[in-house]
């Protein structure tokens, strides 16, 4: 890795831009940054799912997860640059396909909710769709690998999953939408 940061403040940004690990200036509102961002608060909203008590699987995929995001946001941060592989997708699929074989099979939607590990699985979830959306328009406007798309589609299966496997582990279980209710 090129250069490492210690001087935090650099006042560079300061016009509106930012800098792009292959030395490039974009503004900061540029599509690349947006899906860059979006990625970054989908591993602070793990970090913070990974401060609650979890099975010690669950808390080595997430880990995992983290530095794999971390290596997808360098990915979106060098244009041309590729550093998702069909490995880390291959383990996410391998992932869902574990933990969603524990499960009873679903009959009906659920809500996000039950434990407080499960809910925050479902808002990294949520962030992770967001981010997806970031990558694909990012795609639209500047040629991207599709390893970085794949993986976080992928991703959020496994978050929607594993928020199951934590209401469960919590003694719960799903919140089931009530489509039948009265107002």
């Amino acid at each position: 890795m090129g250069n490492r940061l210690s001087k935090i403040s650099t006042r560079t940004g300061d016009d509106g831009t930012t800098g792009l690990g292959d030395g490039s200036r974009v503004q900061k509102d540029d599509a690349r940054i947006a899906a860059i961002g979006d990625v970054d608060e989908l591993n602070s909203q793990l970090g913070v799912l990974l401060c609650e008590p979890l099975p010690d699987e669950v808390r080595a995929a997430l880990s995992a997860i983290q530095h794999d995001l971390f290596d997808l946001g360098g990915e979106l941060c060098i244009p041309g640059h590729s550093m998702i592989e069909k490995s880390h997708l291959a383990r996410i699929d391998e992932w869902i396909a574990e933990y969603n074989a524990t499960l009873p099979p679903l009959k009906e939607f659920i809500l996000p909710g039950g434990s407080r590990a499960a809910s925050l699985a479902h808002v990294g979830r949520t962030v992770c769709r967001r981010a997806e959306r970031s990558i694909v328009a990012l795609g639209r406007v500047d040629k991207i690998n599709a390893a970085p798309r794949q993986y976080v589609n992928r991703l959020s299966d496994l978050l929607f999953v594993l928020a199951r496997v934590l209401n469960r582990v919590d003694g719960g279980t799903d919140v089931l939408w009530n489509h039948e209710r009265k107002v």
